[in-house]
Parts: C-alpha cells; sequence; structure tokens
C-alpha cells in the first residue's frame, strides 16, 4: 500500500484517537514529515523498537503500541496454555505517555487471555528484568527510549530469562508484528473489565524489596564502605529519570551517607528541561551536577539515563575540575577494582569470565588476563551477555564475574539480566571508596591502571542520517565497507578483516575463517599496530556508528591515534 492510502486509511477513521487526529490535521501542512510518519511501518526488530512520538506508522502512538503487542500475543499463543498463564511483567519510565503505553499493552495482552502485571508507577528497566525473573513470566515489556530526547518513545521485549528476548524469538515475534496491516483495528479489552477479570495485576513494592535484597550482594567489601564509604561525597542525578527511588535506597542500604541527589534533576519529567539529551554519554548532561559538585567538594558525580540501564560518571582531578570518563574507563576501574577485592579476599573462582561487546576497549581484556580471568567477545546487545549467562548457569563451565558495554552499560550480579545502573551506581561508589582510603581519586585510579597496562583511548562516531534517505545512505556506507574494505586507515594496514554478518575473518594470507557468532550487520578491521576500526549501523536509531580502539605508550600518543583514524574515517564518509 502507498503511504498516501496508508495515510488517508488514518484520516479517515472513525475510531482515531482524537488528539493523534489533531496532530495529524496539523501534520498536513508538512508534506516532508506527513511522508516520514506515513511512509513505512516503525521498524521493529531484535531490540523493539523506537521513534518519534505522533500520528502514523512510523511513530510511537497507542496504535503502534497495540500492534507490537499483538504480535507478542499472537507469538504467545504459539505457546502451550500453562506458558501463556504465566503472562508478561510491564514496566515504564518517565516519558511522554509511558504510563498509557504499558496500559495499552496491557489490555492488548487481555484481548488474548494473557495476564499482565503492570508496575504502579515508574521503574528502572533492569528492575523489569529482574521482575520478569522474580515473578517467572514468560516474557516482560519495558516502555523506554532510553537516552533518547523527550520527543522519543519505545518499546523493549524480553524473555523469560530476564535478557531482551533472544534473536530466534525475537525474529518470530518480528514476524508476527509485520504480518498486522491495520494497526488502528486492533481490538482491546477495557482496563476495567482486564482488571476485574484478574487478566491486569498492579506490581510495586514487593518487586523492589526483592530487588534491594539482591543488590546487597553487589558490596564486596562492606567493611571498605564501613570506615571510608560513609565519608565519600557523592553527587547522583537521575537525569530526570526512574533511578531515584531506587538508586538512593541502594546507596544508603550499602552504607554510603554523604551522598546528595541533584535536586532540580531529581523530579521525573518526560521534557528532560534542563538538559539538552538525558545521556549519561555526554558531557553537558553533568552541567548541573558539576556545579553542585564544585560546591560541595565532591569526590564523584554519578548520572543514570531516564530508564536507569546506563550509568555515567565524572571524577575529581588534582586541580578540583570534573572530567567525564568513559564507559570503557569506568568498565577498565570496575573490573580492576572486582578481580582485585576478590584476589584479595581469595573469592576469585578459577573459572571466572568477564563479559564485554566486540566494540568495547581491549583495556579490561589486559586487566582480566593479568588476573587469568577469561574475556569473553559477544556481539553489541546486552542480550548476548545475558546469553553467556545463562550457557554458564547450565554447563557451569565459568562464573561470571562481570559484563560491559561500552555504551555505559555494566551488569555485576546476573539477578539482572540487562544493564543494570542501580547495581553499577552501588559498585561505582565502592571503588571509589577504595582509591579514597589511599588519598586518591578515582582520576587517579584511571591514571594508576595505564601506567600498568598501556595508554588505551577509544572513541565513538555517531553519524545521524534521519529518514529515508538517512536510510538509504547507511546502507550504502556499509556497502561501500563490506565490498571495498580499506586495506589501510591513515597509513596503518589492515591485519585482519572481520564480516560478523558474512561470518568471516580474513588475515593479510587471504585465509578465511568462518565465525560462530550470531550474524550481525558489523564490520571490524584490525590493524598493524593492534588499533581496531569497527562501523555498524545502530540497531535502534538512525545512526552509522564508528568505534576507535588505540593503544599508545603516552596518552598523548594514543589520542594522535585516535585523531588519524577518524580523519581516515571522515575522508571515506564525507561526513
Amino acid at each position: 500500500m502507498a503511504w498516501e492510502q496508508t495515510f488517508n486509511q488514518w484520516k479517515n477513521s472513525e475510531h482515531l484517537d482524537p488528539q493523534l487526529k489533531e496532530q495529524l490535521t496539523a501534520l498536513e501542512a508538512d508534506p516532508a514529515m506527513l511522508e516520514d510518519a506515513f511512509y513505512m511501518p516503525l521498524e521493529f526488530g531484535t531490540a523493539g523498537m523506537r521513534g518519534i512520538l505522533g500520528p502514523g506508522i512510523n511513530r510511537m502512538n497507542i496504535y503502534t503500541i497495540r500492534q507490537a503487542t499483538e504480535g507478542l500475543a499472537r507469538f504467545m499463543d504459539t505457546q502451550d496454555p500453562e506458558t501463556r498463564r504465566r503472562g508478561v511483567a510491564i514496566a515504564y519510565d518517565s516519558r511522554h505517555f509511558s504510563p498509557e503505553f504499558a496500559m495499552e499493552a496491557a489490555k492488548t495482552l487481555a484481548k488474548h487471555d494473557i495476564p499482565a502485571f503492570v508496575f504502579e508507577s515508574l521503574r528502572p528497566t533492569p528492575e523489569l528484568s529482574f521482575a520478569v525473573r522474580y515473578l517467572k513470566t514468560f516474557t516482560g515489556i519495558m516502555i523506554t527510549a532510553s537516552h533518547n530526547p523527550a520527543e522519543y518513545n519505545g518499546y523493549k521485549v524480553y524473555g523469560e530469562d530476564g535478557g531482551q528476548m533472544p534473536p530466534a524469538d525475537a525474529d518470530a515475534l518480528t514476524k508476527f508484528v509485520r504480518e498486522i496491516e491495520n494497526p488502528l483495528e486492533i481490538p482491546v479489552l477495557s482496563e476495567e473489565e482486564a482488571k476485574n477479570s484478574g487478566l491486569i495485576s498492579i506490581i510495586g513494592e514487593e518487586i523492589d524489596t526483592a530487588y534491594l535484597k539482591e543488590i546487597k550482594e553487589v558490596t564486596i567489601d562492606q567493611e571498605l564502605i564501613d570506615t571510608v564509604g560513609k565519608d565519600l561525597k557523592l553527587v547522583y542525578t537521575p537525569l530526570h529519570g526512574t533511578g531515584r527511588m531506587l538508586g538512593e535506597k541502594a546507596l544508603k542500604q550499602a552504607g554510603f551517607q554523604q551522598f546528595i541527589i541533584e535536586p532540580s534533576q531529581a523530579v521525573a519529567d518526560p521534557n528532560f528541561s534542563t538538559v539538552k539529551s538525558p545521556n549519561p554519554e555526554e558531557h553537558s548532561a553533568f552541567e548541573y551536577a558539576i556545579a553542585l559538585g564544585e560546591k560541595e567538594g565532591a569526590d564523584l558525580l554519578i548520572a543514570t539515563d531516564p530508564d536507569a540501564d546506563r550509568l555515567g560518571a565524572a571524577v575529581r582531578m588534582p586541580d578540583g575540575n570534573y572530567q567525564v570518563l568513559t564507559g570503557n574507563q569506568l568498565g577498565a576501574l570496575m573490573i580492576r577494582y572486582i578481580l582485585e577485592a576478590h584476589k584479595t579476599a581469595g573469592t576469585l573462582p578459577e573459572n571466572a569470565a568477564v563479559l564485554k561487546s566486540i566494540v568495547s576497549s581491549e583495556l579490561p581484556t589486559a586487566i582480566a588476563k593479568s588476573y587469568n580471568v577469561d574475556m569473553i567477545n559477544v556481539l553489541t546487545g546486552f542480550k548476548f551477555i545475558a546469553e553467556k549467562i545463562q550457557q554458564f548457569e547450565k554447563d557451569h563451565s565459568q562464573t561470571f564475574m562481570f559484563g560491559f558495554e561500552e555504551s555505559y552499560g555494566y551488569l555485576v550480579k546476573p539477578f539482572v539480566r540487562d544493564k543494570d545502573a542501580i547495581q553499577a551506581l552501588v559498585l561505582l561508589a565502592e571503588v571509589a571508596a577504595f582509591y579514597k582510603q589511599s588519598d586518591k581519586t578515582l582520576y587517579d585510579g584511571l591514571q594508576d591502571i595505564f601506567e600498568e597496562y598501556g595508554y588505551y583511548a577509544e572513541k565513538t562516531i555517531s553519524v545521524t542520517m534521519s529518514g529515508m534517505e538517512g536510510a538509504t545512505k547507511i546502507a550504502a556506507l556499509m556497502k561501500t565497507f563490506r565490498e571495498k574494505a580499506p586495506s589501510v586507515f591513515a597509513g596503518t594496514p589492515v591485519v585482519q578483516t572481520e564480516d560478523f554478518k558474512l561470518l568471516t575473518r580474513v588475515g593479510l594470507d587471504g585465509h578465511l575463517q568462518k565465525m560462530t557468532t550470531p550474524p550481525s550487520d558489523v564490520l571490524k578491521y584490525t590493524l598493524e599496530d593492534e588499533s581496531w576500526i569497527a562501523v555498524r549501523p545502530s540497531g535502534t536509531e538512525p545512526k552509522i556508528k564508528f568505534y576507535i580502539g588505540v593503544k599508545g605508550e603516552s596518552a598523548e600518543e594514543a589520542e594522535q591515534k585516535i585523531a588519524d583514524l577518524q580523519a581516515a574515517i571522515e575522508e571515506i564518509t564525507g561526513e
């Protein structure tokens, strides 16, 4: 069906939500935006869907929510009755229409006689992951657009292990979603009828209490916190999102007493009115925390994104200013502390393993190797870390110690199967206490790690290419990199090319090896000096991402290598 026909279907519908109908009328004045709203359905993939709020099949609204959930319900209808009756846990963040979308999902499931367990108010994504495991539901739904701007919302589906749905199930679900031709005609049960029939249950405090009980296990050295941590000065900002309630309780429970929550950003606000972007990856997100930190003389500043699955931090430097650390640097600090603390305590398992994504730093690999701990690389997406944890539990081959992605996602204990900023908040505060006992900050601790293992540096370049034209450009760029693979970057020869879509690894000698990971649209080039470059389209945003990793004899040498490789990428892409 041409997009104009789909638009007319919406325009002439007698059942269209009045607010969306009003927005649709206004949209007619902007033909380009109107086409973008209808030219294709909002992409539903292994990471769910994410998009701009508004009318249209390429937007987030109650109808696209119903469509995704109808697909999930049809997928669950293929399961046995007992499995279906386990139901679905549903949580939501502080974004526009998040509570409404959560209830629309529950009402859609109810029409299929599938129970839904809906949180009473906003909760972090990691608590949804925990709730799936705690309640033993078959799946979970999280209404969130993570760290995207205020005009976005999204929908993520979780499997019964608490991880984002694995590829095989996600592909089956996606097939059901795409078979639905008209989202305007999906029937739902009324909220009142669904609640009266027991198909919608409201959950909250019981899950919070159980989650916080598990959080106690994140702490490694309680004596350290009791003696040093109680005096650690920490500023925490939840960036108007879901992190405050559990984050504040988790810090108090662990024994941290000198923390301050940034007051203006502690309030849930769907407009994220004090930040340009509620993303702890961006330095601007720390503006308010830095001002408060300077006033209070804080040792550490921590920010979590709106759904509290990502965590960023800024550390005090010797001159009193604050430096925002990268996700890779935070991962290195946490891994070093975990392994050292367990080694000192004699509790480091012989089969210990750390997990990271293929586009994350190799510094944690060097750290793990020095403790005789395995580093296992997985595809980008925390579900692949969750899959490995599940495997470890089944075959007892390894003991999970930590998992992370460079994009500020960390998991300490596997009672959650997604990145968990509340766990990372408690652990990073403990790491800061560890260095504080030696009159050092996390900045000093990072310099110690560099001096021991080498000066590693990384950079991620995200190029936004929106709409139809952007999608075409991204596809063309990936085709160029795949079919005309560069042999040199910035004068340094490529010694290995890995294509995670074709599952091929080719070295200098031209010998081709087959890879065993699940297929993914990622290319990675390893250079002669151990530098590496990876390129992949984002699975949740209209972006193509380039990842650079280098190692130098000094910080200056590492940064120069980054600059040279970035210039080489820009020359190829023309961006």
